[in-house]
């Protein structure tokens, strides 16, 4: 028993001393991995992107995405609405000709009208009028998003609260959204992919990260769930939840 709360502590220790920073989760990659979508929304992009002249990615993160996606079009815009990563996607993108404009407010984007020819969205807000304000007539978008019910397991085993998300966030949704703005859907995909978790401290750095999945979420106040959950892991070997994404294509 004593070894079982040693071994609990160090993981715990050792997330909390990670620090994060855009949309990097090398550290638990290995210790939190979902199985592969049957789409890949970096190939799927980069085709669009080498057709275009102007682009924007929206909530860009830390710009990891947007720079693989180099050579980029001559006009590249990307939009970040969390501070602290707003100079980790400058220092990225910017040097590859990309300005990084911050939203001042997340449904607003601070562009004129039918500036761009594509929009991409990875992981991002969805306003769907303003996506279509932008986009020139005949333009795309392109989004993968993060579902309603992504990793909800993880609330059940340690009885939190549901998640800050709106829980019934689908595919259907969104695309009720994009054709009420005059959408046409080109082609769309949702997948439960199975998610393994091999130890506690890949859960307690996954939640810092991700505070909307539990939004009161602390190691002092679930510690009796997390070491419940812990003895779990540690008995099967590993934890298997399920994960939640799903992607649109869309024109104007």
């Amino acid at each position: 028993m004593a070894d079982e709360i040693t071994r609990f502590e160090q993981l715990i220790s050792e997330a909390l001393q990670q620090a994060f920073s855009g949309s990097d989760f090398a550290f638990i990659s290995e210790r939190f991995r979902m199985d592969p979508l049957p789409w890949n929304y970096r190939e799927q992009v980069l085709e669009k992107v080498r057709l275009v002249h102007a682009l924007l990615d929206m909530d860009t993160g830390g710009g990891e995405i947007l720079a693989s996606l180099s050579p980029l079009p001559e006009l590249t815009y990307a939009t970040e609405g969390y501070l602290p990563n707003i100079p980790i996607a400058r220092s990225r993108l910017e040097p590859l000709g990309v300005q990084v404009s911050p939203l001042q407010a997340e449904d607003i984007l601070p562009f004129e009208e039918k500036t761009f020819e594509l929009v991409i969205n990875r992981h991002g807000s969805l306003p769907a009028d303003e996506i279509y304000r932008v986009l020139a007539k005949g333009g795309i978008f392109f989004t993968q998003q993060v579902g309603g019910q992504n990793n909800i397991r993880l609330n059940h085993l340690l009885n939190a609260p549901a998640p800050s998300e709106d829980p019934n966030w689908n595919a259907a949704r969104a695309i009720e959204e994009l054709e009420k703005q005059g959408f046409l859907i080109i082609d769309w995909q949702e997948d439960f992919p199975a998610t393994v978790i091999t130890d506690i401290g890949a859960v307690v750095y996954y939640l810092q990260a991700i505070p909307w999945q539990i939004p009161d979420f602390s190691v002092e106040k679930y510690h009796k769930q997390l070491f419940a959950l812990h003895k779990r892991i540690e008995s099967k070997g590993s934890l298997v939840i399920r994960s939640h994404r799903f992607y649109i294509e869309a024109l104007k």
